[in-house]
């Protein structure tokens, strides 16, 4: 989940040690709706995949974001 980490922390300006599967808008101030568009244009830049509207829309949370790049084949456990 490291570079899922790194994503978050660059685009939220916030810890790495701080996200955890449950880190969502809830709870970083810094997850707004430009904030979002910015999360899955790295997304998609750093683990090469595209994600489709559907997805983009069921992001809710770190975990979220783990189980639409494991449908695209990427292991988020050792990535």
């Amino acid at each position: 989940m490291k570079r899922i980490k790194s994503v978050l922390a660059k685009v939220f300006q916030i810890s790495e040690d701080s996200i955890t599967d449950d880190t969502s808008p809830e709870n970083v101030e810094s997850w707004d709706s430009f904030n979002s568009l910015l999360l899955i244009s790295e997304l998609e830049k750093v683990f090469e995949v595209s994600l489709n509207v559907d997805e983009v829309m069921a992001i809710k949370s770190v975990k979220d974001i783990k189980n639409i790049l494991k449908n695209h084949g990427v292991d988020v456990k050792n990535e």
